[in-house]
Formats: C-alpha cells, sequence, structure tokens
C-alpha cells in the first residue's frame, strides 16, 4: 500500500534478498541518492538499516511493526500521511551516539565495527568467561560473569535494560558498562565517559564479541576487545514531537493515570 500510494512521488529499495513488486533492489542504488530511509518492522530492522546508513546524513523513520518498537514511530501513520510529512518535510531528525571497536589479537588488529545498541563480550561456552576490564588504561575489575555488556544511551532500552541497567535519555551522551551475572561483591552497572576507552581482555579459552546481536566475532584467551563513542552517528527520523518520557510510558505502559499536568 506504500509503494502504491507513492507511485510516481518516490523511489522505493528493499534488501536484496526480497522481492517486493514497485521496488528495486538496495543494491541498485547509490546511498548519494537516498533522501530518507523508511524502515518496516520492529527494533531489528531497524538496526540493520542503521549498518547502512551510517557514516551518512541519511536519516532513517521506523515504522513498528515488531513489540516493542522503541526507535520507531510512537504513532504508525497512513501511507499517505506519512509520504505527504515526507513530501513537505515535516519530520525532526536526532543523531544517536554509535559505539566502535576492535578486537587485538597477537598485537594485530583480526576485527573492528560499530553498534547502535551494544555491544556484548560473553560466554562461548555453558560456563563462566572471566574477563579484565579497564577503563583509561587503568584496571577496573576482574570478573567470572557471563559476560560484559557496553551500551550506549540508545541500548539503554534494550539489552542492557533487560539485564539491570538504567534507562538513558538518548540526548545522553554516556557509555554503560553492565556486567552480566557476575561472580562478585561488586557488579552494578556504571555510567561512563563518551570521551572514556574500554578495554575488555579475554582470559578464558573461548568467548564471543556480538554487536546489535547482528555481528559476531570469535575470541580467544588473550585476545583484547577496545570500544569508544564512535565519531559516527546515526540519525533517526521523527513525524512527531513526543519526548522521549511519553515513548517510555506507551512502551512501558507505565503508570501515570489521574496526572493533571503542570
Amino acid at each position: 500500500e506504500l509503494i502504491k500510494t507513492g507511485e510516481g512521488r518516490f523511489n522505493f529499495v528493499t534488501s536484496s534478498s526480497i522481492e517486493v513488486a514497485g521496488a528495486s533492489p538496495l543494491g541498485d542504488i547509490s546511498k548519494e541518492e537516498v533522501a530518507i530511509c523508511i524502515v518496516l518492522g520492529g527494533d531489528g530492522t531497524m538496526l540493520r538499516a542503521a549498518e547502512l546508513v551510517r557514516g551518512t546524513s541519511i536519516p532513517i523513520l521506523g515504522l513498528n511493526l515488531g513489540h516493542v518498537g522503541f526507535l520507531a514511530q510512537l504513532n504508525r501513520p497512513t501511507p499517505a500521511e506519512l509520504l505527504q510529512s515526507i513530501e513537505a518535510k515535516k519530520f525532526s531528525t536526532e543523531d544517536r551516539l554509535t559505539l566502535a571497536y576492535e578486537v587485538a589479537r597477537g598485537g594485530e588488529i583480526i576485527a573492528k565495527g560499530f553498534a547502535l545498541n551494544e555491544v556484548v563480550v560473553e560466554s562461548a561456552e555453558p560456563a563462566m568467561v572471566e574477563l579484565f576490564v579497564q577503563v583509561d588504561d587503568r584496571p577496573l575489575s576482574r570478573w567470572g560473569c557471563d559476560g560484559v555488556l557496553i551500551s550506549t544511551p540508545t541500548g539503554s532500552t534494550a539489552y542492557a535494560f533487560s539485564a539491570g541497567g538504567p534507562v538513558v535519555w538518548p540526548d545522553v551522551k554516556a557509555l554503560i558498562l553492565l556486567p552480566l551475572a557476575a561472580h562478585a561483591l561488586y557488579s552494578r552497572p556504571m555510567v561512563i565517559s563518551p570521551h572514556s576507552t574500554i578495554k575488555i581482555d579475554v582470559e578464558s579459552e573461548r568467548a564471543l564479541l556480538s554487536a546489535d546481536g547482528l555481528r559476531r566475532v570469535g575470541l580467544e584467551e588473550g585476545d583484547r576487545v577496545s570500544l569508544t563513542a564512535s565519531h559516527e552517528s546515526v540519525r533517526l527520523a521523527h513525524l512527531d514531537d513526543s519526548p522521549f518520557t511519553d515513548r517510555l510510558v506507551a512502551k512501558f505502559k507505565l503508570p501515570v493515570e489521574g496526572w493533571r499536568g503542570k
């Protein structure tokens, strides 16, 4: 319906692995030709779109077809309303902080990448993993745990939230460090400066790095994962001006009945 409504006014593209009548394969169009990226799906689909447009000024507008949908529109418009708003440029944008990571083995970088939500260094076996964590080249702690999660404010309502981390408003520039099921007296979540560098040394035989649950790197004992706030942001678009507080209340169904205003 969206493609039919916009026929003759917009060019539509889709993933090369999916055929949609009226849409061209994504590989046939350069990023310079893209004005806005409309994503139909849940937050997982938004994370895949973020990988495609990161480092550009292309905004992503999400229409939630999933369950939680924190990255998508709070209120879903009709296809006609959506296309009219885009054509008239009646949408706002915001840049979201992302993570950059590198994996070093034997003094060489073997993998690097980015995440919009989180990077997790976790056990590759049904057992604890031993991880040694530094912040700005100063020792923080050694944990025997299920893993260590580093999240952006955007990711604070995703895996980090489920693991007991704090909700951080998206305009706050910070990183969240969260040990997962650590066998330790102190394993509370920590909020860290976006200018800091976090290093995680693997002290178990096998571990796994997962970025946004989409990109994975196998880790070995002696590997070092370095994480920083990336200089490449991801731009999100919104048709309405609903503040993050309203989104939080709506998604988690927080009890605010009876509120009478200011």
